[in-house]
């Protein structure tokens, strides 16, 4: 890839939620453009100061954007955070004031650091800008659904999943010494990879994704009977447990029927509110999914088994993962994501189109935002979870759940009957459904 000297000055930002590792992919991209003699601009705040009109970008005191000089940035690699900050701010209604801020401040290259909302907002200033400005994203989440090349993952993903595990095998701990049940909501709107990968390390007795059910919308009652399935098969040996739920349920669960769930509770307020961002999302963080299945799974087992009659406590993990100090995994990868983005926008390449900074085999690999985004939701095709994938199928193995040969089995079906006090052929009636039984 032939290198171009005729950069001057470039600009940073960062924008959707946090994601283990931020701060160093800024270090790399300042650290690799200073090294080339190529000003840095970090922008505060994602695009939020950028769409705002009467603001001076070429004050030099302007006070939402810095300089990034080598110094600045030489030992942020270690923090968890962003120093730029980040927003969920689309700026896709006001390219031109952003346009005209790149332009006052002489920014004639521009990286972003953020998931599928961001790289969309990058490509329409790109398009916008018609030439006179190039443009690299570097792909973040910690859920790991944007879809890179083959296992690729999104840099804070490994991050968020080794804290993840560390927390929730600690609440396991406390689940075995309580004698209680854990419903723990794991971050994941698209996939559930996060879910699946704390769960699995972690020992969870239970983990659910929306990608297992293949089929759309997802009955609350069948998550429900399959978490009650589950304490009915433990109980045979322990009164205790952890369910990771992934968040994204709440989307496959749809938006009308959680509405309804909430309403048959009695309570809905309780829940909090359905509400949407700037792009269009369910904020799935206002929503109180693990207290609405603790308080219909209570009341389920009240009712139909009041022999396991259980303490839930409900706990959201996925704050206490964003900004986490990123491990080594993170830390090098996103070095080489920074390092990376500055290589490709002093290339010939960046000339001619704008592009998505991966590694695959140690080698740098570009992705057009054209094979990123889908045309038509102008989002990016999510990667999820294979259910028919080896790993998945190893992962549901070291679950505690009921499954098909539990029904085959004459002797193991009278015990899980048993368990719940039931009639072998009324248990085989009651939960056969969730396997095909």
């Amino acid at each position: 890839m032939s290198a171009s000297t005729n950069l001057k000055r470039l600009g940073i930002l960062v924008g959707g939620g946090p994601a283990p590792g931020i701060n160093s992919a800024i270090s790399a991209v300042a650290i690799e453009a200073n090294n080339h003699n190529i000003e840095v601009i970090g922008f505060l705040d994602g695009f939020k100061w950028l769409v705002r009109d009467g603001i001076e970008w070429s004050d030099p005191e302007c006070p939402y954007c810095r300089r990034l000089t080598i110094d600045d940035v030489k030992q942020i690699h270690l923090r968890g955070g962003s120093i730029l900050g980040t927003s969920r701010t689309n700026p896709t209604q006001q390219l031109e004031q952003v346009l005209r801020a790149f332009r006052e401040m002489e920014i004639d290259a521009l990286v972003t650091i953020g998931g599928d909302d961001t790289a969309y907002s990058a490509h329409q200033v790109y398009l916008a800008a018609k030439g006179a400005l190039r443009v690299a994203h570097i792909p973040k989440t910690i859920d790991n659904d944007l879809p890179l090349p083959g296992s690729t993952p999104t840099f804070g993903f490994e991050t968020a999943r080794h804290v993840g595990t560390m927390l929730v095998s600690n609440l396991a701990e406390d689940a075995r010494t309580t004698g209680r049940w854990y419903l723990v909501v794991s971050m994941g709107r698209a996939a559930g990879h996060l879910a699946l990968g704390i769960g699995t390390a972690s020992a969870a007795t239970l983990t659910l994704i929306p990608e297992e059910f293949g089929f759309h919308p997802v009955p609350i009652k069948y998550i429900c009977d399959t978490i009650i399935g589950s304490i009915i098969k433990r109980s045979q040996k322990r009164n205790y447990g952890v369910v990771v739920l992934a968040e994204g349920l709440i989307e496959a669960i749809g938006e009308q029927a959680l509405v309804e769930a909430m309403k048959a509770t009695g309570t809905p307020d309780r829940y909090g509110d359905i509400k949407r961002d700037e792009h269009g999302h369910l904020r799935l963080g206002e929503i109180e999914f693990g207290r609405m299945m603790k308080d219909l799974l209570s009341v389920q087992l009240k009712n139909e088994f009041p022999m396991l009659q259980t303490t839930f406590i409900d706990k959201d993990l996925g704050y206490e993962l964003r900004c986490a100090r990123p491990i080594p995994f993170d830390i090098e990868y996103t070095r080489n994501l920074g390092y990376g983005a500055v290589k490709f926008l002093r290339s010939e390449r960046a000339s001619q189109s704008d592009a998505m900074i991966a590694f695959v085999d140690g080698r740098m690999h570009l992705m057009a935002f054209e094979e990123f985004l889908n045309p038509q939701t102008k989002r990016a095709l999510p990667r999820k979870v294979s259910p028919q994938g080896e790993a998945y199928e190893c992962a549901r193995r070291y679950m505690i759940r009921l499954e098909k040969r539990d029904f085959d089995n004459p002797e193991t079906l009278r015990q899980l009957a048993a368990s719940a006090n039931m009639e072998p052929e009324a248990f085989r009636n009651r939960f056969g459904y969730l396997v095909g039984a």
